[in-house]
Formats: C-alpha cells, structure tokens, sequence
C-alpha cells in the first residue's frame, strides 16, 4: 500500500459518487410533480412504478443533506433534501406517530410494516436537516420520533406478534440499526441516553447474536438468546453482520475503546470468512451456519450492498489496526464489486448479480434497492482514505 493505491482508490470513489452515481439519481429519481423521490427504476433510468417507500425517502433526504453537508453547499441537494422532508411529513406519518412503508406517489398510504425500520431513517434526515440549516426544529424532530422508537423497541408486545408466541424470538437487525440511528442523532448534541441506548443495543449483539461456538453472528437467536434450531436461526446474513460490525468499529472510534473495537473486528473476520465466495469471489448474501441447504432462494446471489459494507468496513479496520491482512480485504472486494456493479453505459450500479458475477437484474431501483449503501459507501471510503493518505505523507 502506497501513497498512488490510496489515491487510486479515492479516485474512483469521488468520480463513481459525482459523475455517475449522484447524477443519475437526481436525473430520474426525483419526482419534481409530487414531491420525493422513485424508488422503482430500471437500467436507463426509467420509472417502473411510481409508489413510494418511505424508507428510501428517508434515505435520500439524508444522503443529499450529508452531499451538502460535507462535499460542497450546493443549493440543489439541499433543495432536494428539503422537499423530500416535506413530502415525508405530509404523507410519511399514521396518526400513531410511526410511519407507513410505502404510500402512493400522490401520498396516498399503500403498507405499514410492523417492523420499526422506516422511522431510523427518517430520524438521520432530520438530524443532518438541523446541521445544515440550525434550524432546532429538526432536532427537536429527530428526538421525539428516536423516542417513539425506543418506546417500542423496550416494550415489543405494543406491536403486532410476527407468529404466534409458541416461539419467541429476536432478530438482529433492530439493535442493530439503532446504533446506527443513535450515532447519527448524536452528531445533534450528546446526551447520557445516547451512550446508554449504544451500550444497550451492543451488549444485544455480542452476547447474543455472536455465537463464539459457530464463530458467526447470527440474524435470529431465542428470545433468551440461545441458538434457534430452524432455518432462520442457522442464518447468516454476511452484509448484516459486517454492517454491524462497522458501526462498532465507529463506536470504539468515538470511545477510544480498544475492547469494542476487538468485539467489532471479531464480528468482521467472521463474518468475511462466511460470506466470501472462494470460487466466483464477491460476498454472498446467505450463508447457513450448520451447512445446511439454505432456505431462502436469493442465497447464492450477489447483491450490491453486502460488497458496499464490506469495502467500507475492511478500510476502516485496517485505519484502526494497521494490519496489512485488512488492506487486502479492501482492494479485493472493492476491485470485485467495481468491476461488477457499475454500469458504464448509464451510470450508477446494477444492483443484483448471479453468483458467477453475471447480471440477474438490470434494476437500479426496487423496493428494496435505492441509492443508500454504495453512495454511502462512496462518501465513507473517500473520506477515510483522505486520513489515511495524511497520515502516510
């Protein structure tokens, strides 16, 4: 690793997020009629559908505050960010106080998941909302909705069971985006609940979901925490278990906490040794933990965002550790995914390939496929390999 590598890698960060990525999406992701985003897009930009997932709008009224938070003041992101704010505001919310799933283009509620998910995203846009504009009002925002969403997190009987209770069981992707949330609304201000709610959710993850005697962390466990012996206890979700173990790489990052940061490199190396595909390379995006065949379908397939989690999380431990095994880590997957994903033709990624690498979609844009993960990752790897390069000028 030298000083060119590392610029290389920023280069092509910097130039997919600004000349392909970000363009392509304020090109035909924008619903400049009714107000926030599509979702629903195909290879050259057209939209499929025009209902909404109030998820992804979340999601890009945080990444265009965070583009003019941190890459340049331009008035268009924000200008963006702010009438997809609005368009969540009048649309986004039930009379509850949680938010619906997908609603019509025109606003109109489609589905409400009975999962608390939508509403962390939702929560980071108004965060980043308050430091770009100081405007209180969205701090305010931010807190009062992250309440609601602890309320029901500590008293998961207020929301509809999943199955009947002859099973009851926790899943790893709640505390796990909590963090996430909790960190972001953090940059608003500090406050002992933030702290509180962190060390909460991540003794949830390490002395639950990590399973040292699978040496995997773990999508489904018991309600008590124990091994869940069915198809989706022995799930591994690879992207999930890097995800999480980036954001308490970024924890002990804040803290200085060398026993957090060991916790999350613990999670990573696992999680890398299940989810790297020796022979075709890329991550997969199931694993089953006792060999099993696996029971979701999608198993075998290479989706954008696990090989997103993976870059990012492999740069950030080799920042924090030095270790040389992690730069490698990095440069393989990024060089996968680069020379997988994007489409050179009609910018930003494809989102879903087959296992040997050949394209299963030709979708920039599903319900579930957005912009989020690879811009995200982007922004993250350019900014950190910039502290890298100083430290080694």
């Amino acid at each position: 690793m030298d000083l060119a590598s590392i610029q290389k890698y920023i280069d092509i960060n910097r130039s997919s997020l600004l000349d392909s990525v970000i363009p392509f999406w304020m090109q035909h992701g924008v619903d400049r009629e009714y107000g926030g985003f599509f979702n629903y897009l195909g290879e050259d930009g057209q939209v499929l559908h025009t209902d909404k997932v109030v998820r992804h709008l979340g999601r890009f009224v945080w990444l265009y505050t965070l583009f003019y938070n941190e890459i340049e003041k331009r008035q268009e992101w924000l200008d963006l960010a702010l009438q997809g704010i609005d368009f969540i505001e009048k649309f986004g919310f039930d009379r509850d106080g949680r938010m619906f799933y997908e609603v019509t283009r025109d606003g109109r509620p489609v589905r409400k998941r009975r999962y608390v998910i939508t509403e962390h995203y939702t929560i980071m846009a108004y965060t980043l909302l308050y430091l770009a504009t100081g405007n209180p009002e969205w701090k305010a925002k931010a807190r009062k909705l992250y309440k609601c969403v602890l309320m029901y997190y500590y008293n998961p009987e207020l929301l509809p069971p999943k199955s009947y209770p002859v099973r009851k069981t926790k899943a790893h992707n709640i505390p796990m985006i909590i963090v996430c949330s909790t960190q972001q609304l953090r940059l608003s201000g500090d406050d002992p609940l933030y702290k509180n709610t962190i060390d909460f959710c991540l003794n949830e993850v390490y002395n639950n979901f990590l399973n040292p005697e699978k040496k995997a962390l773990l999508e489904v466990v018991n309600a008590d925490g124990s091994f869940l012996e069915t198809p989706e206890g022995r799930t591994i979700n690879p992207g999930h278990s890097i995800e999480s173990a980036w954001f308490t790489m970024e924890e002990a990052r804040h803290r200085n906490d060398k026993n957090l940061l060991q916790k999350g490199l613990q999670a990573l190396d696992w999680a890398l040794d299940w989810g790297w595909d020796h022979e075709h390379g890329g991550i997969l995006y199931f694993v089953n933990v006792d060999g099993h065949p696996c029971d979701q379908y999608e198993h075998e397939l290479k989706l954008w965002w696990p090989q997103n989690e993976a870059i990012y999380a492999t740069l950030l431990a080799y920042h924090m550790t030095g270790e040389e095994k992690y730069w490698n880590w990095f440069t393989k997957i990024h060089d996968y995914a680069y020379s997988h994903f994007p489409d050179p033709k009609h910018g930003d990624w494809f989102k879903y390939l087959r296992r040997d690498g050949s394209l299963s979609s030709t979708a920039k844009g599903t319900r579930w496929a957005g912009m989020f993960h690879h811009a995200r990752m982007m922004h993250n790897c350019v900014k950190l390999l910039e502290e890298i390069k100083a430290k080694v000028q």
